[in-house]
């Protein structure tokens, strides 16, 4: 009888939550447009709303700060443009500044002009180097430039948490606006909008349990509006038109309620996140873990084996029934070298071998002890094979 696989990359996907898939299957079989004034419209209607107060209570955010987008991507170019308003009339951004480590979602700067989009060093850990920052943004505004600035909340492949009310408190100094790409911080961590003092942020639903292709954008207290990407109908108060994916968003909802209840037992993923860490250790003592020394998500582990190439190692592991990866899930399902790690300086030779574990609550003590076991198997072959320092 074959092993059963161990799914250790929930960064890339969550699986979807039982009571998201009840409720996603309860709606589908409902008809009726969430536009239209008849009765089944109108229920339609009732499932989008009560889920917008969902994913603000998960965010701290108001009702009306949310618009429902089709992901993470979609929200994230939504935001990123230079055309907003401010209660109404146009306010206008002249330069966008997104840190060294973002997803490519981000990093390729939304609807900016490339000549208008800058970059944020990071430290060896990832994390945003604040005083460029607070410099740069000195400059713009002496210059007469408006600013917004893009700092994930945490990252995607290393788990690294970013200081993101300092990274806040910097940019109101200087006038500008923080967007953050939350995606892989909710359910991982509390989040409320208004205590981090960010402007707007951006999150999708299949990495807390909901479906694929629904996200959401989520907007501060503070007046301000972005144009809109998707423009034709009225859906989402003119903020995104097409008729809104009623049995996805309400599942959104669902998840968003699951996660925000489920962060007290993040420590719990936590202690797997590090007896994971101690496993592979013992087994390659020279291992390097990627933002070890910095605060990371509970359920994100990032590192290398000298002299292993991360592509090999993902196939191997597949091979072996463990799902992992190697930097984003979103990078053309390519192996590739991490833009991530290359910007943390590490050593080119471990860049190339950089994998990622990600687990999640439902993982459990079992699937833990046995990754140890299959991992031992892994990186003995590879070991053999190429004379890595594999024990």
């Amino acid at each position: 009888m074959a092993e059963a696989r161990l799914y250790f990359d929930w960064n890339a996907g969550a699986p979807m939550k039982a009571c998201a898939r009840a409720r996603l299957v309860e709606l589908l079989d409902r008809p009726g447009n969430s536009s239209s004034v008849h009765t089944e419209g109108r229920a339609a209607r009732a499932v989008v709303e009560a889920a917008r107060r969902s994913v603000a209570r998960l965010c701290g955010a108001e009702a009306k700060g949310i618009t429902f987008c089709s992901g993470g991507t979609e929200a994230a170019n939504t935001v990123l443009t230079p055309d907003w308003t401010l209660f109404g009339k146009p306010y206008r951004f002249d330069r966008l500044l997104v840190s060294a480590v973002e997803h490519p979602a981000v990093a390729r700067g939304g609807r900016f002009p490339a000549e208008r989009v800058e970059v944020i060093p990071v430290d060896g850990n990832g994390i945003v180097d604040l005083d460029f920052l607070k410099r740069r943004l000195g400059e713009l505004a002496a210059a007469g430039e408006r600013t917004l600035v893009s700092v994930m909340m945490a990252n995607n492949e290393t788990g690294v948490v970013e200081p993101l009310s300092d990274v806040a408190r910097i940019a109101r100094e200087y006038g500008a606006l923080v967007h953050s790409d939350a995606v892989q911080a909710a359910g991982k961590l509390p989040i409320d909008i208004e205590a981090l003092g960010v402007d707007v942020l951006t999150l999708s639903a299949h990495k807390i349990g909901g479906g694929q292709g629904t996200g959401a954008v989520v907007r501060g207290r503070n007046g301000f509006a972005f144009s809109p990407l998707v423009t034709g109908g009225g859906q989402e108060s003119w903020a995104r038109a097409g008729t809104e994916n009623v049995a996805s968003i309400g599942a959104f909802g669902v998840a968003a309620d699951a996660a925000l209840a489920d962060l007290g037992d993040m420590v719990v993923v936590a202690a797997r996140r590090d007896l994971l860490a101690t496993m592979i250790r013992d087994i390659v003592p020279d291992v390097v873990i990627f933002g070890e020394d910095a605060v990371r998500l509970p359920n994100t582990l990032s590192f290398a084996v000298p002299g292993l190439s991360a592509e090999t190692a993902v196939i191997a592991f597949d091979l072996a029934g463990v799902a992992l990866s190697s930097g984003s899930a979103c990078s053309s399902g390519k192996v590739t070298a991490s833009p991530v790690l290359i910007a943390m300086g590490v050593d080119p030779l471990l860049v190339r071998g950089g994998l990622r574990i990600s687990i999640g609550l439902e993982t459990t003590d079992e699937e833990i002890a046995a990754f140890g076991l299959r991992a031992r198997n892994v990186l003995a072959a590879m070991k053999k094979q190429h004379g890595t320092a594999a024990a």
